[in-house]
């Protein structure tokens, strides 16, 4: 599927865009209306509120806004489909075993058969781009699955690797990234390339999601991911899951001795799903979750949307059940609590701060930072590279002969 730019569509969009701006006050309205007589996160710090704080909180708002004027159209006007695809797949995953076992829909995939490498250059940096076939398929019988397949962008895999002359002697860190990144420029300001890779010594993987960067099938990397096209959803996540692990053999394949999951936002979902399935791994930061996709629909959607939802006979029930196969919350922790870390904003707009504390919950408490700040936020907070060394250091990732001498025994 590619998408298209002819002057018909050009215009179609301007005219939505329009009619969205025109509508966007009001939902913005209703929305820091629903949010203000949200009951408070249980265990979340109060520290009141401050002009910076308040700051922060207007960037999380504006990404919502260009969200609203400038995101993928909902699927809603397909409910029928997606109401029948639901009701499909919640059968055929009981008989198969999967809502019992989600694990069991994640089967282990082989390491990749890697095409050449090309070696690139990017903000200043040197890096190599590795491509391969992914070989994910949604399973035989699965709703969905042939216009999944017709996604011809998502049959091969992309990854960004940034690695050192004397590579075996460092850890990696596999970064997965969140919704709307798989842009170098963002890429490198959300994860901080530059400080991973020369200031700690690292080598660093960049994975490309589903529907992100050179697999876009819609006018922005990441359309097609969370439109409410449940389906579309629970096989990209399961697409995610699948590189992301074929991405961690070929890393062990070429003689990584130490790996580390690194995931934000949406990719702190994937991720957490990865460190349920991967028990070999060492390390596992994840950051700023969402790991709900119904609820983050119910939390960032103004009341009058939902209730036309359920008024056009969107089964909720069955769409959390469904999405199980898929729930880092349904999945058991694989690594040792010690390896597990946490992070997140107290008032991050986006990804409900509730969301890490269930994880942090469901994950026998592991270590938890909270920082004073909102979703996007994290790329600056001291707190946040504070945890990441701790986390390096703890893991005994920073304790490698190629490490930063003084940086090898941060604790």
């Amino acid at each position: 599927m590619q998408y298209r730019t002819d002057v018909p569509t050009i215009l179609a969009e301007t005219g939505a865009a329009l009619s969205r701006a025109m509508v966007l006050p009001l939902i913005l309205g209703l929305r820091w209306t629903a949010s203000s007589r949200r009951e408070p996160v249980a265990d979340l710090p109060r520290r009141g509120n401050t002009v910076w704080r308040g700051l922060q909180a207007v960037v999380d708002e504006a990404f919502l806004a260009a969200e609203i004027l400038w995101g993928a159209p909902l699927s809603f006007h397909e409910h029928e489909r997606i109401q029948a695809e639901v009701k499909e797949a919640l059968g055929l995953y009981a008989r198969r075993g999967w809502l019992a076992d989600p694990a069991s829909f994640h089967p282990a995939p082989p390491p990749p058969v890697a095409l050449p490498i090309e070696a690139r250059m990017e903000q200043g940096i040197s890096l190599e781009q590795l491509s391969f076939e992914s070989g994910y398929a949604p399973f035989p019988g699965e709703p969905g699955r042939e216009r999944w397949l017709s996604y011809e962008e998502n049959w091969t895999a992309h990854a960004r690797l940034y690695r050192h002359a004397d590579t075996a002697d460092r850890p990696w860190i596999v970064c997965v990234p969140g919704y709307r990144m798989g842009d170098a420029v963002v890429d490198h300001t959300g994860f901080r390339i530059r400080w991973l890779h020369e200031t700690l010594g690292f080598n660093v993987a960049v994975p490309v999601l589903p529907f992100h960067g050179p697999r876009q099938v819609g006018r922005r990397g990441g359309d097609g991911y969370l439109t409410g096209d449940f389906l579309d959803t629970i096989h990209a996540q399961a697409q995610t899951v699948w590189d992301v692990r074929r991405l961690i053999r070929w890393l062990e394949a070429e003689g990584a001795a130490q790996i580390a999951v690194y995931g934000v936002s949406l990719g702190g979902y994937s991720a957490s799903m990865i460190a349920s399935l991967e028990p070999d791994l060492d390390c596992a930061i994840i950051g700023v979750p969402a790991i709900d996709f119904a609820d983050l629909i119910h939390a960032n959607a103004p009341a009058p949307l939902i209730w036309l939802s359920h008024q056009m006979g969107f089964p909720w029930e069955d769409i959390d059940d469904v999405l199980r196969v898929v729930s880092p919350l349904a999945l058991s922790r694989a690594l040792p609590r010690e390896r597990c870390f946490i992070f997140a904003g107290e008032t991050d707009a986006l990804a409900p701060p509730a969301h890490a504390r269930d994880l942090w919950e469901h994950w026998e408490r592991p270590e938890l930072r909270w920082y004073s700040g909102g979703h996007v936020s994290f790329v600056w907070e001291s707190a946040v590279e504070k945890l990441l060394l701790h986390a390096f250091g703890a893991t005994g990732m920073l304790a490698s002969p190629a490490a930063p001498r003084s940086l090898r025994l941060v604790s």
